[in-house]
């Protein structure tokens, strides 16, 4: 699954494997902290081995998979735009990830502002000079590509870490 070279993306949901079965006793849940050790030591670690760009780019790429992966996995196939959001919504609430509201949407241009407050990456961290939601922008990008069946990017334009208290994205199609 891991060990041969590839330049495309292979992950499929079931590589999340059988939790109830693997984990009777302690189920599906985690904390926050253990979730942000594992993606901090992971960017840090591709930092040192590549640089911070390329590190960004890693992270954007597994965040769209993850995207797409949730989309195709957990949101059925929405037939409205407002189906979407509203299915969107409740899963990153169940699934503790965050609370998303549309700030702004344009439907036609594609455009959209969306917020996360309590955002599971950096909610919660010190202010300092960089938005650190590189992963966040992939999975909004991956989800948005997969209903509306076009390559999107996202951006994130504020971030609890630059003094925000929600993370703010914009997204729009990718050129």
């Amino acid at each position: 699954m891991f060990k041969e070279e590839r330049q495309e993306f292979r992950f499929e949901w079931s590589h999340l494997g059988d939790i109830q079965f693997g984990r009777p006793n302690l189920g599906n849940t985690t904390t926050v902290a253990v979730y942000r050790l594992m993606q901090y030591s992971l960017r840090d670690s591709a930092i040192k081995h590549t640089d911070p760009e390329k590190a960004a780019r890693i992270f954007y790429d597994a965040g769209c998979t993850a995207g797409k992966a949730l989309y195709e996995n957990m949101l059925g196939k929405p037939e409205s735009l407002e189906e979407f959001v509203a299915r969107l919504q409740a899963v990153l609430l169940d699934l503790r990830i965050g609370i998303l509201r549309i700030e702004e949407a344009d439907p036609q241009k594609l455009h959209f502002t969306l917020t996360v407050a309590e955002d599971l990456d950096c909610s919660g961290l010190p202010v300092m000079d960089e938005a650190i939601c590189t992963y966040d922008e992939g999975f909004i990008a991956g989800l948005l590509e997969s209903f509306f069946g076009l390559p999107f990017y996202a951006k994130e334009v504020e971030c609890w870490c630059t003094g925000g208290r929600v993370c703010r994205f914009e997204a729009r199609p990718a050129r």
